[in-house]
């Protein structure tokens, strides 16, 4: 379990196409912290971007976690690139309550490529060598950002989407790629917000135009008689480039049920499961449907 990482969003907004409960409660956060305590559970995935929830988790208290967190958008108004970086940075570690973090990415990584990006990357590396961070990165939403990146910067850590239907990073050869850089790769999006956990009838319509790949999902968890958590689970805990696999939970019981469903094999995956359309992959794209 220790590949797992929770995902905080859901602490700090109404987050997800399958939420049903809306933001989590406090008390219930805690109970889920201390759930994954118990399970060797050591990494925490938030964002300034996340709502509250870098001041949830610091009332909770996350000392005994990894912290992951991200740098939001830079404003184009910014006179002085630095001073926004490191006040972003050191209110969420207030917020936080934690004098460093494991990870700090930057959640619009396409600003290292503007007139702007020498300095984005020298801000971060200043922090890092003040051992504040551990390591700097980039939170991007297709492999195809990447060749771009590292063709002017060392990113130490990437998170970007990866399931049982979109295997993209595997598919453009970034995963060897970056594996061999010796970039820790962490992936999110392992249930793409809930949707591949939805059986027919809760699917919403709009997903309709992709159902050739509905009926082939279907037809696949029935004959190998599993079920959509455990298959989406496993097969993105099954890569063993990647470090850590972040899960977005809304209760205590939802993680205990991933946290189970883990456990187990998994069958042969069918060549035609698979996906490239960005517009099923990516849910920034899902209100245009």
């Amino acid at each position: 379990m220790s590949k797992l990482s929770i995902g905080t969003v859901q602490f700090g907004l109404d987050y997800g196409i399958a939420n049903k409960l809306g933001k989590v409660s406090f008390d219930e956060v805690q109970k889920i912290l201390s759930e994954a305590k118990r399970h060797n559970i050591d990494t925490l995935d938030t964002a300034a971007a996340y709502g509250d929830s870098e001041s949830v988790l610091g009332t909770s208290g996350v000392e005994q976690f990894d912290i992951i967190t991200k740098l939001p958008e830079i404003p184009d108004n910014v006179k002085n690139i630095t001073s926004y970086i490191e006040d972003s940075f050191f209110n969420s570690l207030k917020k936080l309550n934690v004098s460093k973090v494991y990870a700090f990415l930057l959640h619009r990584p396409d600003q290292l490529l503007s007139n702007s990006g020498d300095e984005i990357y020298k801000t971060l590396l200043n922090l890092k060598e003040q051992g504040l961070i551990k390591k700097i990165g980039a939170s991007i939403y297709q492999p195809s950002e990447l060749g771009d990146i590292y063709s002017k910067y060392n990113l130490e850590l990437i998170q970007l989407p990866f399931n049982i239907l979109d295997r993209r990073l595997i598919e453009t050869g970034w995963l060897s790629k970056l594996k061999k850089m010796n970039v820790e790769i962490h992936v999110r999006s392992a249930f793409l917000q809930g949707l591949l956990l939805m059986s027919k009838s809760q699917r919403p319509e709009k997903f309709n135009c992709w159902n050739d790949l509905w009926v082939k999902w279907d037809y696949w968890l029935e004959e190998n008689n599993i079920t959509a958590l455990e298959a989406s689970i496993r097969y993105v805990l099954s890569v063993p480039e990647i470090s850590k696999v972040i899960v977005g939970v809304d209760s205590t019981l939802q993680l205990k049920e991933i946290i189970s469903a883990a456990d187990g094999k998994l069958p042969l995956i069918p060549l035609e499961l698979f996906s490239n359309d960005a517009s099923l992959l990516n849910p920034s794209n899902w209100n245009k449907l």
